[in-house]
């Protein structure tokens, strides 16, 4: 059995120089105040305080058990015939070895007693648990019995009739598809019929990678099992349809938002992967600097006026909206929000859907929701000068709205409401503040190792080595945890105008959005995306090449 050393976790990290105590102190006032029931040390790894690397070598330190890369170390086959998927996957382990009566499990929390016991009864094996990675252990789990559910979906084909195989082989090959997307952590996926072959592309971290693909004729089938499963005509192949399904997949319900349209080769398909445990994130999740987060918390807490989140589509404004509002939320406060889709449901908001339709707009739906005597407000988007105007009378009769305009930068969101139609007066009265955002790819921890940049890119973004604490940038090599691509996760890149009186003012003359932003980078000390992207990638978490993919070149301005 192992024994849990004395010292804390928190304790042990500060003693070997991996956090500060500011940082801990951090942790700790996130933890009492989320009480989600997530761990110190997963905190500061969201935090990103840590990496997950030191967090588990620590971890074993402290529960004096041997930790494995099961990158380096797969399961053997005989022990993963000995644990039945459904209990490795209920329980977050892997069967890894069996040496005569004993079982070695690799486990993400190897205090799990329950998980042990249980295990030990199912077996009639002693169990020697050892730690490993959550995401390893999920991703091996998945990967290693997969492949003996594929066989026995084989063998179940085998056993029908002809004529009910070919449903079989359908679900079958749709299923594959399905869960190596989840697998591998896309948003997206594609599925897209050409003259000779059938392309299945998944979108991860926000750039499409393309993936195995089942042969050209299984194309009508599987757009039909589709249809089929998102309520969809199957027998409408010349209009774009949308649907929703939901399946059971590594445990949990996901949804799946379906979209397809008509090409000349046939039916085209994306589904929308919403998987809430992945994109549901904490505020402090986001990767704002301390100054802009402390700054934008100030914001959500004030009791009226209009808060802004602009960017391109795909840039993470709807997850910054949602975490905003999961932070404020109180049984004190009524929180309504209309939204085109709902993409995640929110515990106590009260969450509607537009359907233009019916007449449902965004326009009749914010007018109807303030009759609701709400305290906050979020609308999806301002799409027109109805919904601004609307919006900006919820604000001035006492409500905190939010909501999304697609700018190029936060300055932008001004001169776009300008050109709306509302009035400059009303915009300077209720907007309190200005968030724009971009999502950046995170180097892979496993692989993260030092390279040299080109210099012209360098100077795009206005970084000399000399800047660089160790001399050098770093980026990801490529490995199994990454799938090759040398990232993994994303992160937002953020500027934040706050609107003071000189702004009002601005706003009130019509001041162009250059104005603006020049106003506020020298009097607010505003951290233009670049700025951030920058810094980010300084500290080792993006490369140049990231940061320059997302910014435009207008927003170069250092």
């Amino acid at each position: 059995m192992l024994k849990l050393r004395r010292m804390p976790i928190g304790a042990m990290l500060i003693e070997e120089g991996a956090v500060t105590q500011d940082q801990l102190d951090i942790a700790l006032a996130e933890q009492q105040r989320a009480r989600d029931g997530r761990r110190i040390g997963e905190i500061l790894v969201s935090l990103r305080y840590i990496s997950e690397t030191n967090l588990l070598q620590t971890l074993a330190r402290q529960l004096e058990c041997d930790l494995v890369d099961l990158n380096a170390a797969p399961p053997n086959e005989a022990a993963l015939a000995i644990v039945p998927s459904e209990f490795a996957m209920r329980h977050h382990l892997v069967p890894l070895s069996q040496n005569e009566n004993v079982l070695t499990v690799a486990m993400a929390d190897p205090l799990d007693i329950l998980a042990a016991d249980d295990l030990r009864l199912l077996t009639g094996l002693d169990v020697r648990p050892v730690l490993a990675a959550a995401a390893d252990i999920r991703r091996v789990c998945e990967q290693s019995y997969m492949s003996r559910i594929i066989q026995d979906v084989q063998e179940a084909e085998r056993a029908v009739e002809d004529e009910d195989s070919l449903d079989v082989a359908d679900l079958q090959k749709m299923a594959r598809i399905i869960n190596q997307a989840i697998q591998d952590r896309a948003s997206d996926i594609h599925v897209e019929p050409f003259e000779r072959e059938l392309r299945v592309r998944y979108r991860v971290d926000g750039v499409l990678h393309e993936v195995s693909a089942p042969p050209r004729r299984y194309h009508p089938a599987l757009v039909s099992r589709i249809k089929i499963l998102s309520d969809l005509n199957i027998a409408e192949r010349r209009l774009p349809q949308d649907g929703r399904m939901k399946i059971r997949a590594a445990g949990r319900q996901i949804d799946l938002r379906v979209s397809t349209v008509p090409t000349i080769y046939g039916e085209a398909v994306v589904m929308r992967i919403l998987d809430k445990q992945t994109a549901m994130l904490g505020l402090t999740e986001l990767g704002m600097p301390r100054d802009m987060f402390h700054q934008f918390r100030r914001l959500i807490e004030e009791p009226h006026g209009i808060i802004l989140v602009t960017g391109p589509t795909g840039s993470g404004k709807t997850t910054t909206l949602y975490a905003a509002l999961s932070e404020i939320y109180s049984v004190q406060k009524k929180i309504i929000t209309v939204e085109d889709p709902v993409e995640y449901q929110l515990n106590g908001v009260n969450q509607i859907q537009v359907q233009p339709q019916i007449g449902l707009t965004f326009a009749n739906g914010l007018r109807s929701i303030v009759r609701q005597d709400p305290d906050v407000v979020m609308v999806g988007e301002i799409r027109d000068h109805e919904t601004a105007e609307i919006a900006i009378q919820a604000a001035l009769t006492g409500h905190l709205v939010f909501s999304t305009l697609h700018t190029n930068d936060a300055a932008g969101a001004v001169s776009r409401l300008l050109d709306m139609g509302a009035e400059p007066y009303l915009v300077a009265s209720s907007l309190i503040g200005v968030v724009a955002q971009r999502l950046v790819r995170l180097n892979c921890s496993r692989c993260k190792a030092p390279y040299r940049e080109k210099p012209e890119a360098m100077r795009e973004v206005g970084i000399e080595y000399s800047d660089l604490p160790s001399g050098m940038l770093t980026h990801g090599e490529g490995c199994p945890e990454c799938r090759g691509l040398g990232f993994r996760g994303r992160s937002g890149i953020y500027e934040m105008l706050t609107v003071d009186e000189t702004i009002r003012s601005m706003i009130t003359r019509r001041e162009p959005a250059g104005v603006v932003k020049q106003y506020a980078q020298q009097s607010q000390s505003m951290r233009t995306m670049l700025q951030d992207g920058r810094v980010k990638a300084i500290q080792g978490e993006t490369t140049i090449q990231e940061v320059l993919r997302v910014c435009q070149r207008e927003e170069f301005s250092i």
